[in-house]
């Protein structure tokens, strides 16, 4: 790891996590669901303030799941993956920042700016990511991947730890009330995100792949490229394999991210216990994505991946006999332990498959699935919940997921460094 701390373009790369990171945690995950219901969308029930929310997000998803492939196509071609990841990060950072001046009750500015801040989010994963196979040679893959989530853990869980301070004692930096130390949250990520971008605009070179094109010839470029890789989809058999497992589990992995918070709210956790199980997921995730990037490194990204997706399995059962605050806390240090490297060894793995000169292309399509890994775990909850009318054995459906995308990753074939 020593020698990947000394190479600035892997560090200036890495650090892209440790900016955005911060809008995951303190905006997504932690302060604004909440604070939309508390403070702009006060004028109706907590169900529909809910539907309100989930619809924005729905929104976000599907922005990006259609724009990320042919974006990516295009800027394959245009040389301008860095310009395109700056320019979505522009977007996330104007709209998260802009959240301060949303007044109370005005829902649908709130929403709207939440909306183009997620885009923006997700865009500059697609870019950044790409760039990944610039700046890592193969055989540092999985540690420089691992690198990055766990820059992303670190910094994101130091800006939420200030936050929640911030929000928990106001008084203390000079501040009216809760209400405005979110408010002022928000611009902190803003800040935060933008100040840790310039490091990769500075450092990473990006590598021309093919004639540098003009914007307009890379767009006509890009969708005739796009095309024919959709046309011609049978070529890339072990990808759409890998995408096909991905697609499986890593809706498992990101429905209990999302569905944790509620299975705590059912046990009757508090807010602020909920916030520190938050924090403990981060911190855990740090060092043990860098573990799992030396474990790839050791035994291969597939194993590795494996690894986790048992582990998150046995998660799944715990989870439906979980009964105290003990236990909750249990399952989130649990989470940060396998979170992390699966997430990471996934996008070191699909790296190692991407054909020559396609990186933005095919990483649009990687995270385009990840975008719609949203709908299968929630929906298998549901059923689930509404045929036996309980909700633990919902919560241990979701074993099917792990279990499927496990046995399709396996069935990929991989080149023998990457198994």
């Amino acid at each position: 790891m020593r020698d990947l701390l000394k190479n600035r373009p892997v560090v200036a790369w890495a650090l892209y996590d440790w900016a955005n990171s911060a809008f995951a945690t303190t905006v997504m995950a932690g302060f604004f669901p909440v604070f939309f219901q508390k403070f702009w969308s006060t004028d109706v029930t907590a169900t529909e303030t809910t539907s309100r929310l989930g619809y924005g997000s729905a929104i976000a998803g599907a922005v990006i799941a259609i724009l990320a492939p042919i974006l990516g196509a295009i800027a394959d071609r245009g040389g301008t993956r860095k310009k395109f990841m700056f320019a979505w990060t522009l977007l996330g950072v104007a709209a998260t920042g802009a959240l301060y001046f949303t007044a109370k009750g005005e829902w649908v500015a709130a929403l709207t700016l939440f909306v183009l801040a997620t885009i923006g989010f997700n865009g500059g994963i697609v870019f950044n990511d790409s760039l990944l196979l610039d700046i890592a040679k193969p055989q540092e893959l999985d540690r420089v991947s691992a690198l990055g989530y766990s820059l992303g853990y670190l910094g994101g869980g130091l800006l939420f730890l200030l936050n929640v301070i911030m929000v928990s004692k106001p008084a203390l930096f000079g501040l009216a009330d809760s209400a405005q130390a979110v408010r002022w949250s928000f611009v902190s990520v803003a800040v935060w995100w933008l100040l840790f971008t310039i490091p990769v605009m500075r450092r990473v070179q990006e590598q021309q792949r093919g004639p540098h094109l003009g914007i307009f010839a890379a767009i006509g470029v890009g969708f005739r490229e796009l095309k024919n890789t959709i046309a011609h989809v049978r070529q890339y058999r072990t990808i759409v394999m890998f995408l096909l497992a991905y697609w499986f589990y890593i809706d498992g992995v990101n429905t209990i991210i999302k569905m944790a918070v509620n299975y705590g709210t059912a046990l009757g956790l508090d807010t602020n216990k909920l916030l520190i199980a938050l924090l403990v997921t981060q911190f855990v995730g740090f060092p043990a994505a860098l573990l799992f990037g030396w474990l790839g490194d050791r035994i291969g990204a597939r194993r590795g991946i494996l690894i986790g997706l048992i582990v998150y399995a046995g998660i799944t059962v715990y989870a439906y006999f979980l009964d105290s605050e003990s236990e909750f806390f249990a399952l989130a240090i649990t989470v940060g332990l396998v979170q992390g490297g699966v997430q990471s060894l996934s996008r070191s793995l699909f790296g190692r498959l991407v054909p020559e000169g396609k990186s933005a292309e095919f990483f649009g399509f990687y995270n385009m699935m990840g975008k719609f890994a949203t709908v299968l775990g929630p929906l298998l909850i549901a059923i689930v919940a509404a045929l036996t009318r309980n909700e633990r054995a919902s919560i241990i459906s979701l074993v099917l997921l792990f279990v499927v995308g496990g046995l399709l990753l396996w069935r990929v074939r991989l080149a023998p460094r990457a198994a």
